[in-house]
């Protein structure tokens, strides 16, 4: 018997394994380790504007161009690796969203030094509870909510970019905090 997903997340047409393999194994699946919270801000703040399939096909190239995602190293970008990214076409070459993701890696190393961790950091917005919102049909399922203009907030308090409350709401799904996978769906 197949299974039964999500029919959102397939768009119009053929379906990627990426996509599949995304929504089956790491959409709003429960992720604590630092590393992959800092990468998914980055995929999240690199997707504004393009689709989410497009990260998704890109997505080990970014890793390879972010030095893994570690956030130490990417905080401590300069020009030549500004540059050096504006020139990787496996990547979006998108300036702004560069400098933003060695922003935002300074700005999480903060958050870390703060907490312990990033994690304890995002997951005390909801007491280290998922958020289930039980949705039945695209329709239900908010572009942001209470919570994601919360952490959006705040993270831009903190000095973040790209780190509006529509985004953080994807990151919040990406990350786990928020499972909006439908009720009828075999991959909640």
């Amino acid at each position: 018997m197949e299974k039964k997903r999500c029919n959102f997340s397939f768009g119009n047409g053929k379906i990627s394994e990426k996509v599949l393999l995304y929504h089956d194994t790491r959409w709003c699946k429960t992720e604590h380790r630092d590393r992959e919270l800092f990468a998914m801000l980055v995929l999240e703040g690199m997707q504004a504007g393009v689709s989410w399939n497009l990260i998704l096909d890109k997505e080990e190239n970014f890793r390879k161009a972010f030095d893994g995602f570690d956030p130490q190293t990417v905080a401590n970008y300069g020009e030549e690796k500004i540059e050096a990214l504006m020139q990787d076409q496996g990547i979006i070459r998108n300036r702004s969203k560069i400098k933003a993701a060695i922003t935002n890696a300074r700005a999480f190393l903060k958050v870390q030094e703060e907490f312990g961790s990033f994690d304890a950091f995002i997951w005390s917005f909801t007491d280290g509870k998922a958020v289930d919102h039980h949705l039945s049909d695209i329709k239900d399922m908010p572009a942001k909510d209470a919570l994601s203009e919360k952490v959006s907030a705040e993270f831009k308090r903190r000095g973040f970019k790209f780190v509006g409350p529509t985004i953080v709401y994807s990151y919040l799904q990406g990350i786990g905090v928020i499972n909006d996978h439908w009720e009828y769906c075999d991959f909640r």
